[in-house]
């Protein structure tokens, strides 16, 4: 379904009307806001905080890069006097593209968890791969504004769309975690609603690390400790490919793929080209195939073949250092003090995701492509994803660490750092204390 012209206006001229919490300058407007993120060392999942409601409570999140949009548990104690439910036919379902109203169902007063004539949109955990119908609704949410580099001054977004999910749905996450927050290619993603909110262009940037790391809204720059370097000057750019068929846990016909796929041509170890049917890089009729980015996958997941191939020329040209027995869920493991180090992880064999030309590749070192997986063994940390993969190659988190992604979704390009160790510095290096 979409939006007439007048219903799609109205809706975006109401998120324009935000405030602050800073009494001082009521119309102070951000260039670009900031959402720190943590990483949860038992579930390996990227973790952030939104304030939402009235009074404002700290909501715990899973970060989910390819989500479709916020979802949060309304079955446990969501108390706020702002929040509104979505009716049926509005401009919030529509801009949602729901395809589902629930009438005639409740006669009580709007509250989460009453389905009375609102529309209806499939909150999907993308790591346990369950998901349940549900109701949307909207309430306050904010966040800190940024101007690269520090903090800045806290601002409130009225009427942020979210999905009201039920509380069996938390299953999986990480500890205390109360939803998802989804950036993904959609209308009511956290970067598309942020970015109509504030009137910034349709991009965002993600910063992961072990410890500390960011979600950017807006753009750059993006500057990091200690030389105060701007990322943004310097990110080599590739094309984000939309995928027209959903790859999501469960969706209506006709959904598109809120995930974000990138055209990767080859893959070269050391120099070294590796072999395997270059077919499953393209898209199928059902969606199937492709190069996307994950942070639920906590490592690169590969179609059997693939990794096979990876793994044998990997070990070849390894070949000097003692290999191990394999630790799950890794195939490929070494003894760690056989091999040296660098400013960026452990010498071992590069890895090269070859994108639109050979000159435009994504480069993969030690510290993204090895795990530590116990005092003495490092593994290579891909995972065999099997033979029928939705998604050939899927990029984890632990790959994507200390890299700066930056996504323009109005361009529909990605652009990407390389490992920021290179540059001696990391994700954890901005400076995330406020000056507000």
């Amino acid at each position: 379904m979409v939006p007439s012209n007048h219903h799609l206006i109205s809706f975006l001229l109401s998120l324009f009307f935000f405030t602050t919490v800073s009494q001082s300058q009521p119309s102070f407007r951000p260039k670009a806001l900031i959402l720190p993120v943590t990483k949860d060392p038992s579930s390996l999942q990227y973790l952030t905080q939104l304030n939402q409601r009235t009074p404002l409570v700290p909501v715990k999140l899973t970060l989910d890069l390819g989500g479709q949009y916020l979802w949060v548990d309304c079955e446990k104690g969501y108390l706020s006097s702002s929040y509104k439910p979505a009716l049926c036919g509005s401009a919030q379902c529509s801009l949602a593209k729901t395809k589902t109203c629930f009438s005639e169902c409740c006669f009580s007063s709007p509250k989460p968890g009453s389905y009375n004539n609102t529309c209806g949109l499939i909150a999907d955990n993308t790591v346990s791969q369950t998901y349940s119908l549900r109701q949307l609704g909207q309430d306050f949410v904010s966040i800190q504004s940024t101007d690269g580099s520090n903090p800045g001054k806290i601002v409130k977004v009225p009427n942020f769309i979210f999905t009201c999910a039920a509380t069996f749905m938390l299953q999986g996450l990480a500890k205390g975690v109360e939803g998802m927050a989804g950036l993904g290619w959609t209308k009511i993603s956290l970067p598309a609603q942020f970015s109509a909110a504030f009137s910034f262009r349709r991009k965002f940037a993600i910063c992961l690390s072990s410890g500390k790391g960011a979600v950017f809204f807006g753009d750059g720059p993006y500057n990091m400790l200690p030389t105060n370097i701007d990322i943004s000057k310097s990110l080599i750019y590739t094309p984000l490919i939309f995928n027209n068929v959903s790859t999501a846990s469960a969706s209506f016909a006709g959904d598109t793929s809120s995930d974000y796929f990138i055209g990767v041509n080859s893959i070269k170890v050391n120099g070294k080209n590796v072999q395997f049917n270059k077919t499953l890089l393209q898209f199928g009729e059902y969606g199937f195939g492709g190069t996307k980015m994950s942070t639920v996958q906590p490592y690169t997941v590969l179609h059997a073949s693939i990794h096979k191939a990876v793994v044998t020329i990997f070990a070849k040209e390894l070949s000097g250092v003692p290999r191990v027995a394999g630790v799950g869920p890794f195939e490929l493991c070494y003894n760690s003090t056989a091999i040296g180090s660098t400013p960026v992880g452990p010498a071992v064999p590069v890895i090269d995701l070859v994108l639109q030309s050979s000159n435009v590749y994504w480069r993969i070192y030690g510290a993204n492509s090895m795990v530590q997986v116990k005092e003495d063994v490092i593994c290579l940390g891909i995972v065999d994803g099997g033979e029928n993969p939705t998604t050939p190659i899927v990029i984890g988190g632990h790959q994507v660490e200390d890299n700066l992604l930056q996504f323009d979704l109005a361009a529909s390009k990605l652009g990407f750092s390389s490992s920021l160790l290179f540059r001696q510095t990391s994700c954890a290096n901005f400076n995330y204390t406020s000056t507000a």
